[in-house]
């Protein structure tokens, strides 16, 4: 029986992505190797956000292809649906099948095993029922780039959200990514995802439930839900939907215990979601709410639908409603044209809003969009100043929350990671802390948020990097 391993990069989504895929391969028959070095065949889920993203693809695949020649590794996600030919050059790699195409590569890797057992014939031959490749640009044939066959179709033709069923719960595995939406409408200048998701579309209502239902079946506690554009969901169906409607048949329908959200906009945080938020005790106290800039000039450039005073009555909401919701934001250091002055705007912005942590990233030319095309790029070394001065401040704000929140007993759902003498838990609001003693994954334990500033530090670096 041939083996497969696989690893995810990047966000939700596509942990989503990643989770169905393996579930699919399963299915497939393929057996789940211990690790990439024993595999025959490694899938590396990627993502395009940015520069670096790119280069942790390309680096995995060289330190997978030096440790294990002989494994056939498969690029799919955001990086092979944006640049299949770039990929395709990397010694190691054997198929680059974009987001189009990730439901047929169980199918790719059987007709590479049929392949194997027909040498001759069918070495060369492209797998039946596939659509041609058609670049981000335009159409195009089949390709094959060296030993690498690419397999990318045009993302923009896809009508539905291109997921698998929800995969089960595996042993040890908690917290379960449900993604409902796929795809983004709106053409945010620094932001290539759209051009390799696609149009905004959704799982219809009645296919959530089902998925739910399954899922809770399957013995999950708290589900994720995720999307490209989360907050979207439902306005491509017919009849039209929305996500606060779904959330109610969810609660409404199933017996799941916690429900939690992906990133949502900030237009999307209405008093109607976040009273629903508010009502339920079965949803989590957590918001991630994108922010990108604390200038309304950048956020303008940025071709973003809101400005700081819009945003500010969001969080200012959330907090009044929830007042201990964990609330996040994702935040881009020296996007072209940011001056001085709009990045002592942004610090000040986020030091008076009630953030509990951040996500910061160093702006990246992404190929295609126009913020790529933008004059007045900002030196690389004070985008690295600007970014590491947020993530300090981004750190001072996950210590006050959790310092906050010191002398609060709450429930926290296990996680599987831990050591000998304590597990790790996660709170609703998305605090994670260390229990005394070994738990199995997936049980619920009452906690008491402990004050010692030793544990607030461990936590909060926990927090960062699993987050």
């Amino acid at each position: 029986m041939a083996s497969f391993s696989i690893e995810n990069f990047g966000c939700r989504a596509t942990e989503a992505d990643a989770a169905a895929m393996r579930a699919a391969l399963l299915k497939s028959g393929f057996a789940l190797a211990a690790g990439h070095a024993s595999a025959d065949f490694v899938v590396l889920n990627s993502c395009t956000v940015t520069a670096a993203a790119d280069s942790q693809t390309r680096e995995a695949v060289r330190k997978i292809h030096a440790a294990n020649p002989a494994a056939r590794i498969v690029v799919t996600g955001c990086y092979a649906q944006r640049a299949p030919e770039e990929i395709a050059a990397i010694g190691g790699v054997a198929w680059v099948v974009g987001n189009s195409h990730q439901a047929e590569i169980p199918r790719v890797l059987q007709e590479t095993m049929g392949a194997e057992l027909f040498a001759g014939e069918a070495n060369s031959r492209t797998p039946r029922d596939f659509v041609p490749l058609a670049r981000l640009g335009g159409g195009g044939a089949s390709l094959e780039r060296g030993r690498a066959e690419i397999l990318v179709g045009d993302i923009f033709a896809e009508t539905a959200v291109p997921v698998a069923p929800a995969a089960p719960m595996a042993a040890g595995h908690t917290r379960p990514i449900l993604k409902i939406q796929d795809g983004c409408n709106n053409r945010c200048s620094y932001c290539v995802i759209p051009f390799v998701r696609g149009r905004s579309r959704s799982l219809p209502p009645d296919a959530v439930i089902g998925e739910v239902r399954r899922l809770v079946a399957g013995g999950a506690k708290e589900i994720v839900l995720s999307g490209i554009n989360l907050g979207s969901y439902g306005r491509d169906l017919a009849p039209r939907a929305a996500l606060a409607d779904v959330v109610r048949r969810i609660l409404a329908e199933t017996e799941l215990e916690q429900l939690r959200f992906s990133s949502i906009e900030p237009q999307d945080i209405t008093e109607d979601f976040a009273g629903l938020a508010a009502a339920s005790g079965r949803i989590a106290p957590h918001f991630h709410v994108p922010l990108q800039s604390g200038s309304d000039s950048v956020l303008r450039a940025m071709h973003r639908w809101y400005r700081t005073g819009h945003y500010a009555e969001r969080i200012a909401l959330i907090r009044r409603l929830l007042p201990h919701a964990a609330i996040g934001a994702d935040i881009v250091a020296g996007f072209p044209g940011e001056t001085e002055a709009d990045f002592e705007a942004t610090l000040e912005f986020v030091a008076r809003l009630p953030f509990t942590y951040l996500h910061v990233f160093s702006f990246s030319a992404r190929p295609g969009t126009e913020g790529a095309k933008l004059g007045c790029a900002v030196p690389a070394a004070a985008i690295r100043e600007r970014a590491r001065t947020l993530r300090a401040l981004g750190e001072q704000k996950s210590a006050g929350f959790r310092a906050s929140q010191a002398g609060r007993t709450m429930r926290a759902l296990t996680l599987s990671r831990g050591r000998s003498g304590w597990t790790e838990a996660l709170t609703a609001n998305y605090l994670k802390v260390r229990i005394a003693g070994r738990h199995p994954a997936n049980e619920w334990r009452e906690v008491r948020i402990a004050a010692d500033a030793q544990a607030v530090s461990e936590c909060a670096s926990a927090c960062r990097e699993s987050a």
